[in-house]
């Protein structure tokens, strides 16, 4: 009880820190940050912006300055804009003017092809009277020949994925390269061009602070101004020589993470105005759950769009395809015609197997539909800005704490409102005390909404001690749900294969986290009624089975193997 308090008190004195922060910056116009006047303009007509935001505020006289900057700040806060406008703001005021044949003069890299065209799609709206800047970007999933060719045209500003940039998969490592080539480590002395009066500056900018951002901060910013967090928890490192100028202009999102550099509640910045909750369902009662939470948000508010995240592909191809399809009136027992679409929503998917075409047209159209459902993998979970979605549920728990904080980012941006629902299993709870290391605090959400659904022309009257997996409206959707599945041979195939890639990606999680995820509490039958499967295919059982025993013997080989040159080093 101390502690919730003391988390309550704490959030209090955030708020109120947040808000006197914000006065101060109310006044401020973009001009007086030292803004271009017609590029102040154009952030106001083309983006809306009437003043800039706290982070604007703070980022872009600094930058302005020539400084190496790293900034900290919660997601939707507008650091897009505190990099984008500066480097504008330099481009436009270079005389004689900047012309395509000069090449690229800054580069942004982002980790995802759906941040790629957004920001793109950003600098066209603020280059709009600037005519004589070319954006331009390159990542995966275009064609190459054409990417080239807009290259050899020139590109004032190029956004690039790091993959695509330099022809690899990958992303951390790519990024240490793509500084090598630049001449951007903090330890190197360059110039830009053949110019000494020109040096690079790099910024990088996250929503939350790791051990990969440390890393990169290291090696590519010299002497950096911080913004956004205490100074005290990123010294630079003295083993770092930091004597030589900067590379290429790094944007946000490059966290691409494997665990905080320490357990500050700093490290993760989330909207003071987001409501986080969990909510604690058994294993084989989360799709009806799912589609019941579902149901009653859109319900409650027909004009709005939620995002749901899953941990595969193919589990969100299989969702996808049921919320699309599914129809039950739950009014009627027995009238086949009296069928209606269970969720009354326009459905879009988004994961990396999709081709291209179809990522950038889900994409545009979920961004401009008023209300909508987004079933998605993390592809959406980084720096994408997609207006008034008022939800997000995490269906499946994110590997890490950063990426829960990436994904509830997606809502509750720019001081609009936003709420997140985390579903956890009753064996998974512990995974509440891993994000309260980082200084993110969940309630519990009542289910009480699962009493408010009608069932066969009645309200039925529910005792209270009944359990979740027996109550009449979760046992009558799960049934119902089970039938459609078995009976459509397409989307049962799609179930099965949901199925097998959700159980190997919980296999999957790393550290600390595999001993709250661990399959062998899991009950794979239960796990199968998840994807409304009337029994765990053995095919895919066994699979399974298969691949655990084959890791166990590959495992037992390897330490024979280190036994037998433990026994031989030993004899020599």
């Amino acid at each position: 009880m101390k502690k919730t308090q003391k988390t309550n008190k704490e959030k209090e004195s955030n708020t109120k820190t947040q808000t006197k922060e914000s006065e101060i910056f109310a006044s401020c116009s973009f001009s007086s940050l030292g803004l271009h006047s017609t590029l102040s303009e154009q952030l106001q007509e083309r983006l809306g912006f009437e003043a800039p935001t706290l982070v604007q505020a703070q980022a872009i006289p600094v930058i302005l300055s020539g400084r190496h900057v790293l900034v900290n700040a919660e997601t939707g806060s507008g650091k897009t804009i505190a990099y984008l406008a500066p480097i504008i703001h330099y481009l436009q005021g270079y005389n004689p003017r900047i012309e395509r044949s000069h090449g690229t003069f800054a580069l942004v890299l982002v980790p995802t092809r759906e941040l790629c065209l957004q920001v793109y799609e950003i600098l066209q709206k603020l280059l709009h009277r600037f005519h004589w800047i070319v954006p331009g970007y390159v990542m995966g999933g275009e064609n190459r020949n054409k990417e080239k060719a807009r290259l050899r045209k020139g590109i004032s500003i190029l956004i690039a994925t790091p993959g695509r940039l330099i022809l690899e998969l990958g992303f951390g490592k790519d990024i240490e390269e793509i500084l090598d080539l630049l001449g951007s480590r903090a330890n190197e002395s360059v110039e830009m061009g053949k110019s000494s009066e020109f040096k690079r500056q790099n910024l990088l900018l996250s929503a939350t602070l790791n051990e990969k951002v440390n890393h990169l901060s290291k090696i590519s910013l010299e002497n950096p101004v911080m913004i956004g967090l205490d100074n005290m928890k990123m010294q630079p490192d003295s083993s770092v020589n930091q004597t030589g100028s900067l590379g290429s202009d790094v944007d946000e999102d490059l966290d691409y993470s494997i665990k905080s550099v320490n357990s500050s509640s700093g490290d993760y910045r989330l909207p003071a105005q987001l409501v986080q909750r969990f909510v604690k369902v058994p294993c084989g009662s989360r799709l009806a759950v799912l589609l019941s939470i579902l149901k009653h948000l859109f319900e409650r508010e027909a004009s709005q769009k939620v995002v749901v995240f899953f941990s595969t592909c193919d589990a969100v191809d299989f969702h996808y395809m049921l919320l699309s399809e599914f129809q039950w009136s739950p009014y009627s027992q027995f009238e086949e015609e009296l069928k209606q679409m269970f969720l009354k929503c326009k459905t879009f998917r988004l994961h990396g197997n999709m081709k291209q075409e179809d990522r950038r047209t889900t994409f545009s159209a979920f961004k401009t539909e008023k209300s909508a459902l987004l079933v998605s993998t993390d592809v959406a979970a980084r720096g994408l800005d997609f207006p008034k979605v008022r939800c997000i549920i995490q269906y499946d728990s994110p590997g890490e704490a950063s990426e829960y904080v990436h994904r509830v980012g997606r809502t509750a941006r720019l001081g609009e409102r936003g709420e997140s629902l985390l579903f956890l299993q009753p064996i998974e709870v512990d995974y509440l005390q891993d994000l309260e290391k980082h200084g993110v605090s969940l309630t519990e959400y009542p289910l009480k909404i699962i009493d408010s659904f009608p069932l066969h022309s009645q309200m039925h009257r529910v005792k209270k001690f009944v359990s979740l997996e027996s109550h009449p409206w979760v046992v009558s959707l799960q049934t119902e749900l089970e039938s459609y599945i078995s009976a459509e041979p397409k989307i049962k195939k799609q179930a099965k294969d949901a199925f097998c890639s959700w159980v190997r990606a919980y296999t999957a999680h790393r550290g600390d986290l595999k001993q709250i995820f661990m399959v062998k509490k899991l009950h794979l039958g239960h796990v199968a009624k998840s994807f409304a499967l009337r029994e765990q295919p053995s095919l895919v059982g066994k699979t399974f089975q298969n691949q655990s025993k084959k890791r166990k013997r590959d495992m037992k080989q390897k330490q024979k193997g280190l036994f037998k040159k433990r026994k031989v080093a030993s004899k020599t």
